[in-house]
């Protein structure tokens, strides 16, 4: 569903607000994402249709943590943990560079995460 929904509400919201979602696949979950980094963009892009941007391969937890993620964890703590706990966490970051909402891996993206970007465009 996160794939999916998220380029609905890119294609939606990326013309007319200026909505950007950026794409950080991780192999930390289950061995989710074990390809290279082509392939999983290549797998985004040919099953779902994804168009938005999509990074490297990044650490969200542990000692080679990516320095976004320690912010972003930082910025926006987790329940019980800090830690991202399943792929398909997402973070909401303003126009001037600041983390202000989290929403889990569960979190439906359309409405939940659409409406708290909606508030800011």
């Amino acid at each position: 569903m996160n794939y999916t929904q998220l380029q609905q509400m890119y294609e939606k919201l990326s013309e007319s607000g200026g909505l950007r979602i950026l794409g950080f696949p991780c192999n930390q979950f289950g061995g989710q994402e074990p390809g290279t980094n082509e392939e999983i963009k290549e797998f985004a892009k040919t099953k779902f249709g994804v168009t938005f941007d999509m990074f490297s391969k990044i650490k969200v937890n542990g000692s080679e943590e990516h320095p976004l993620y320690t912010y972003l964890k930082t910025a926006q703590p987790g329940t019980l943990l800090n830690a991202i706990k399943w792929n398909f966490t997402k973070f909401v970051i303003n126009k001037d560079g600041v983390a202000v909402a989290r929403f889990g891996p569960t979190d439906d993206p359309i409405p939940k995460v659409e409406k708290k970007v909606e508030e800011l465009l």
